[in-house]
């Protein structure tokens, strides 16, 4: 079968070591993608609750209101992609995929991908799949090749004082409150997450360089 190409529409970015969490934000800054399946809010890598393992966060559709959370879906026609650089040369040596297919977030990998860049192909077989987790519901959790994981609508985690924020680009504040204001609060995200062991990553020197892109099939 004839593999399908996808190009690259959006893209969101975090360096990690394996040891800590480190995460990027993207809200609201492009309007090109604002809620649409392409939109990527935020990024997070961070180790397991089992420390052997590394925990993969894409976060897409951002600013969902819980009105609004119930009807949102990945489209089928939208792959994203964990792009890992495990050797420090800032091209992806592995790629985690996930894509949506009637009801289900399947994933492919972690595989070495057969191209680099703007342009993917799924890789392989489905190393593990996962029932979607409707809003509301219990999770639903998947496993597949010594993974684990999830695909469904979450609170958004990102905690950010925006409107401080204006006001310290504007110049009439200097710094943020302690506590600030939650922007996001009561907003929902669409979340897919892999749960991987570290050797199945192949770090050298314990570091690895992490990005997420979401490619639309062409």
């Amino acid at each position: 079968m004839k593999k399908k190409k996808m190009l690259l529409t959006v893209l969101a970015a975090a360096g990690i070591t394996t040891a800590g969490l480190v995460y990027a934000a993207d809200h609201i800054d492009a309007p090109a993608v604002t809620n649409r399946s392409t939109d990527i809010t935020d990024v997070y890598v961070f180790r397991g609750q089992d420390v052997n393992n590394l925990v993969f966060v894409a976060n897409t559709q951002g600013l969902l209101a819980p009105s609004a959370t119930g009807a949102a879906q990945w489209d089928a026609n939208t792959l994203i992609e964990f792009n890992i650089d495990n050797n420090e040369d800032n091209i992806e040596d592995l790629v985690i995929q996930g894509i949506y297919n009637n009801g289900m977030m399947r994933v492919y990998g972690p595989v070495k991908p057969s191209e680099t860049g703007n342009r993917s192909q799924l890789e392989g077989k489905v190393t593990a799949e996962v029932s979607v987790t409707p809003y509301g519901s219990a999770a639903n959790i998947g496993t597949g090749s010594g993974m684990k994981v999830f695909a469904g609508p979450r609170d958004d985690p990102f905690f950010f004082d925006l409107n401080q924020y204006k006001k310290i680009i504007a110049g009439t504040a200097t710094s943020f409150n302690n506590p600030g204001t939650d922007a996001f609060a009561g907003t929902n995200v669409l979340s897919f997450v892999v749960e991987v062991p570290k050797t199945m990553l192949n770090a050298k020197n314990g570091k690895l360089n992490v990005w997420v892109e979401t490619k639309k099939k062409v």
